[in-house]
């Protein structure tokens, strides 16, 4: 099976943000992401759960595949909206399949 390199970016974000980052990923041309909702987690300040410390609203991750070239431009886009809020950015290498997908 043919594999290409690409590069997996997971952000968590409060959920009133997911708006905001994904308007933010269209207009940088990041055409293919998943949003996912986080029911809960442990961080800097301890565990949390989506109806504990963070509040109401929760927190969402979005996850994205892209072409390694395609970060540093992901990511300025991501961090421009992420910077001032809860959150992280990760990044890690990953093999997709069927890469005319992406």
């Amino acid at each position: 099976m043919q594999m290409t390199p690409a590069k997996r970016v997971e952000i968590v974000i409060e959920k009133p943000l997911e708006g905001r980052l994904t308007d933010a990923l269209n207009k940088a041309n990041v055409t293919g992401y998943t949003v996912v909702p986080v029911r809960g987690g442990s961080g800097r300040s301890g565990p949390w759960t989506r109806e504990g410390q963070v509040g109401p609203a929760g927190m969402v991750m979005v996850v994205c595949l892209i072409k390694p070239e395609r970060l540093d431009g992901l990511l300025k886009t991501a961090f421009a909206v992420v910077e001032r809020h809860i959150g992280v950015v990760s990044i890690s290498d990953t093999l997709v399949l069927r890469a005319e997908r992406f």
